[in-house]
């Protein structure tokens, strides 16, 4: 049985999610859609609009036969740990090929890339330590270096998406034996834009907005139809949901306290308790912390780690000892875990009890922490199997 892996998010999934995978799978000739997805918060340091287990339901009816967590560990983090973390899963599992979007113009190697990356590494890391500490964030500082060395490259470093398919193939080109990679053209709206058009395809980040401020006829044209009931029925979530309990962590501990969060940095704590006391809601406390040297993306990815009180060995911790957590299957992604059983190089975990539990606690927490978001207090993980649907219901 031939595979093709994606990394996603589904925040929520879409018609250019559903096309993705469709190519994905023409692109791959693969039998089994293995969708590595993070959990129930995103690369970008937000909570997802819905929960994990709605986004795997959603995933599985419209083309995925397997889906798999992204742990938070890797999830929550800038785009270096967010591809090491997807490529290392799809490896364990043993899958042939990884397709990703892209919103680069032209034809972009990919593999070339991965490659040039893998057998440079001594004097890309000798161009950036030249940078490090020149005040730039990290992105502006790796595009200093990529321009420096592949000055006949178009590299488009503004890209959210490209800038994961490069990650991507770095990862992917560290590997013995690399999956093929598939790169497809975005359709529609651009990753960044906040309104909906007349089109099919639409932004995640448009259609949040629009579901947010209750401007919901002009989504059902840019969804499928599970994705709309799911956004008209479950409780939403956004990051002014979590600024009372935000706030309430950054009041009650002190500076060291803080400093002990992970990623919290060259006295961060302090600009956050001064800005914790001045702001009256998650936007305005962002934009007092936020400078050129810290985005306001990473700044939100601290925040999590603030709100959900993690530290620096907890996420190393999951590093060390990772793990397959598996959120749902149909008939195909269920036969191909079985094909895959004497390859498999990581614990595969389908449900959580008392010998599993600490390899996830950092998981847990953060479901715990999430439920309390969407006002809904039932288990996330304890008592929930893996979303089960039959191929010929589909």
């Amino acid at each position: 049985m031939k595979s093709c892996g994606v990394i996603v998010e589904y925040n929520p999934f879409h018609n250019g999610h559903h096309y993705h995978l469709k190519e994905a799978k023409k692109q791959s000739q693969a039998d089994c859609l293995v969708a590595v997805m993070s959990g129930n918060f995103l690369q970008r340091g937000e909570p997802a609009i819905v929960d994990k287990w709605t986004r795997t339901n959603e995933a599985l009816k419209n083309g995925a036969d397997l889906v798999i967590e992204l742990p938070f560990a890797y999830a929550v983090q800038s785009a270096d740990y967010f591809t090491r973390g997807g490529v290392k899963l799809l490896h364990s599992l043993g899958v042939d090929a990884l397709c990703f979007g892209t919103d680069v113009d032209g034809k972009m190697d990919y593999e070339m890339f991965g490659t040039f990356h893998q057998e440079n590494m001594t004097d890309i890391n000798k161009e950036y330590q030249e940078l490090k500490n020149n005040g730039q964030s990290y992105p502006q500082q790796m595009t200093e270096v990529y321009r420096k060395l592949l000055p006949s490259w178009a590299l488009n470093f503004s890209s959210p998406n490209h800038i994961l398919g490069m990650g991507y193939a770095k990862e992917n080109a560290s590997y013995n034996s690399p999956m093929t990679l598939h790169a497809i053209k975005r359709l529609g709206n651009q990753y960044h834009d906040e309104e909906v058009s007349n089109d099919i395809f639409a932004s995640a980040t448009s259609i949040r907005k629009s579901v947010l401020s209750g401007k919901t006829t002009e989504l059902k044209q840019v969804v499928p139809k599970i994705t709309y009931a799911d956004l008209m029925t479950s409780s939403l979530v956004e990051w002014e949901n979590a600024w009372p309990f935000l706030k309430y962590q950054l009041s009650c501990q002190s500076t060291k306290e803080l400093s002990r969060c992970y990623q919290m940095v060259e006295g961060l704590e302090y600009r956050f308790k001064e800005a914790a006391k001045l702001s009256n809601n998650f936007e305005e406390f962002v934009s007092r912390v936020k400078s050129k040297r810290y985005t306001w993306t990473r700044i939100q990815r601290v925040c999590l780690y603030v709100l959900l009180q993690v530290k620096q060995e907890e996420v190393e911790a999951v590093w060390q000892s990772s793990y397959i957590r598996v959120l749902g299957f149909n008939d195909t992604g269920r036969a191909f875990l079985k094909q895959q059983k004497s390859v498999i190089n990581l614990p595969v975990v389908t449900n959580i009890n008392k010998k599993n539990e600490s390899m996830l606690a950092l998981d847990i927490k953060v479901g715990q922490i999430y439920s309390l978001l969407e006002k809904n207090l039932k288990e996330q993980d304890y008592y929930q199997s893996p979303i089960y649907i039959k191929e010929e219901n589909q």
